[in-house]
């Protein structure tokens, strides 16, 4: 068929050269190009909003984030950036949405958790910012290759890594710890805990930046490198750990994609490798803690769990309100009670699990198990299937550790449950470029 119709004369003879179409102007191709970098810029631009490592270096360390509002409008563009990346691509985000009911029933819950909230203004508000950040994940899931996914998650924390190396080394009274573990390094964040951690999912998202993308392999190897470095300069031991789970199911994948006989020895390995590191934490915890340089409560994690347990039994179905909780000054309320147990007042439960179950009640907890399971097994059969697996598996694996200590699962505001929201997107979108 030719590539364009003209009636006026005959077609030319067969076997004849097919005469070229009209030429193309060259302006809507630099403008699809515009709206490509537009695109890639504002979903690196979310991203990094909602990483929070802004915040330390400008209003310092003893700044309280959770009552500023200040704070909270410095969250708006990002809520902005995600909607026009929304109208950008609506079809696929739509598509995308409807491929993950379970992450829309969480939704759901977290909204019907406003008829019994604590404080229901509170609910409703971060309900919205909840629901940003949810939809920030979304649309770089629909929009993106996995490839191309791996860079833009990439982007952001190398810039993270960049700025907290520099930081580090430039302005150590910003950079490092002063009083607690002084001379660790915290770049962008508060604490040691907080560069660690997140520089131990860094690493896992560059390294498979780098094999989804070998021409630029080179950038994102020396990333993984510079997030490595960061991780052991923190000191964080428990982040340490992350780092080589998530090195493991790099050379996980990597091995399985190797071919079918390597794939039957590997799966085996982490099989039985999985339960001999079950077993080691059951019987011989205390040596396990203390590789980790822990106490008995886990820096005083367990009396946390005790005393929200407690406050869980008194409403279990319902809960107290999607994050209505630790706010709370009335003075008898849950988290009054969580704190005299605790003997120190905590910001949130400490264990994804808990938070749900103490927030929304049942329907909240049994919603994110089944969505997280869901996401997990995905990136198990990704795994054999395709290449995305080395950017899903290692990170779902280190945030599934740090669901058991910290509350980081339906969380607004946050850059680990966007990219959570995007991976488990993506495992349910087909890649048909990538195809």
């Amino acid at each position: 068929m030719l590539p364009y119709a003209d009636w006026t004369r005959p077609p030319p003879p067969i076997g004849s050269p097919i005469p070229p179409g009209p030429t193309t102007p060259s302006r809507p191709r630099r403008r699809a190009d515009l709206f490509d970098w537009l695109a890639f810029g504002l979903s690196v631009f979310i991203l990094l909003i909602f990483s929070q490592g802004w915040i330390m270096p400008i209003f310092g360390a003893t700044f309280d984030a959770a009552a500023s509002g200040i704070v909270r409008n410095a969250y708006l563009p990002a809520y902005g950036a995600a909607i026009v990346l929304m109208a950008m691509n609506l079809g696929e985000v739509v598509k995308g949405t409807l491929r993950q009911p379970l992450l829309v029933l969480i939704m759901l819950v977290v909204a019907a958790s406003m008829l019994w909230s604590l404080a229901p203004d509170a609910t409703l508000r971060r309900m919205i910012a909840l629901y940003a950040t949810t939809l920030g994940g979304i649309v770089i899931a629909a929009r993106y290759r996995w490839s191309t996914l791996a860079e833009v998650i990439g982007t952001s924390f190398l810039i993270l890594a960049v700025v907290s190396f520099l930081l580090a080394v430039g302005a150590p009274s910003i950079g490092k710890m002063q009083t607690l573990f002084p001379g660790a390094w915290r770049g962008v964040w508060v604490e040691k805990n907080g560069l660690g951690g997140m520089m131990a999912m860094g690493f896992g998202v560059c390294a498979a930046a780098g094999l989804l993308n070998p021409r630029r392999a080179w950038l994102w190897y020396g990333a993984a490198i510079l997030t490595l470095f960061l991780v052991i300069m923190s000191t964080s031991k428990t982040s340490l750990v992350s780092l080589v789970l998530g090195i493991g199911a790099l050379a996980f994948v990597w091995i399985v994609r190797r071919g079918a006989a390597s794939a039957v020895a590997a799966t085996w390995a982490a099989v039985v490798g999985a339960l001999l590191f079950a077993a080691f934490l059951v019987f011989a915890s205390d040596v396990f803690l203390g590789l980790l340089g822990k106490d008995a409560t886990l820096t005083g994690r367990t009396r946390i769990w005790a005393a929200v347990w407690r406050q869980i039994q008194e409403r279990p179905w319902t809960g107290y309100g999607y994050s209505a909780v630790w706010d709370d000054k009335s003075g008898w309320g849950p988290l009054a009670w969580i704190t005299r147990e605790a003997n120190f007042k905590p910001n949130h439960a400490h264990n994804a699990w808990l938070e749900q179950w103490l927030g929304m009640g049942y329907p909240g907890l049994i919603a994110w198990a089944l969505f997280y399971l869901q996401t997990m097994i995905a990136a198990i059969v990704a795994v054999f299937r395709e290449k995305g697996a080395y950017l899903a598996l290692p990170f779902l694996i280190i945030y599934s550790l740090t669901t058991l200590t910290e509350s980081f699962a339906v969380s607004y505001n946050d850059m680990r449950w966007m990219i959570f929201v995007a991976l488990a997107v993506k495992l349910a979108l087909p890649d048909r470029d990538q195809d």
